[in-house]
């Protein structure tokens, strides 16, 4: 599965040198992260994290472009004082409707690999091995980029997988992003 990602990821980088009009930039923001599941007893609060990686912009044509991303993503959920995390590194591929104001409507799919999975109660760590190591979520967001290649992107991830090893349980990531991204302008 991690090679189908990274190849991809690839081809679309590939594919966007050869494009009439590309533009890489960086990202990063704040997550808003928790875990669904309708049948759990116990509700968990949201956990706040971040999220930092690189981008880029592919035009295909003057209103719509691809973007595949690469993002480092802190996720997870809280439980009272306890915390757990979940990091990833998210590639997202956004399609992109742009507007001629700078405003971009988006979706598309994403995957994450598990990096690390563990629970801390007080001052105790402890990882956890009972996590999936991928997770396939949907994106839906909008972003604004002004002449100066600097944005704002706002978006929710919706899982769509399992993200446990459970056969009695199925959680999902729910995962709000809001974040700042710089394009560098191609001269």
């Amino acid at each position: 599965m991690k090679k189908i990602i990274i190849s991809a990821v690839m081809f679309l980088l590939i594919k966007g040198a050869f494009a009439q009009h590309v533009e890489y930039g960086i990202k990063g923001g704040v997550n808003f992260a928790n875990l669904s599941n309708d049948a759990a007893d116990t509700k968990a609060d949201t956990k706040t994290g971040y999220h930092l990686g690189g981008l880029a912009h592919i035009h295909l044509t003057r209103s719509f472009a691809i973007q595949p991303e690469i993002v480092y993503s802190t996720q997870g959920a809280k439980y009272g004082d306890d915390k757990l995390r979940l990091n990833y590194i998210n590639v997202p591929i956004l399609a992109q409707y742009m507007f001629a104001n700078g405003f971009r409507l988006q979706t598309g799919p994403q995957v994450g690999i598990l990096t690390t999975s563990e629970y801390k109660s007080g001052k105790t760590e402890t990882d956890v091995d009972n996590f999936s190591n991928a997770d396939f979520s949907w994106s839906f967001g909008a972003s604004y980029v002004g002449r100066s290649g600097v944005g704002v992107d706002a978006r929710y991830n919706l899982g769509l997988t399992d993200v446990t090893k459970s056969n009695t349980t199925d959680y999902q990531n729910r995962v709000w992003q809001v974040g700042l991204f710089y394009q560098f302008h191609k001269h």
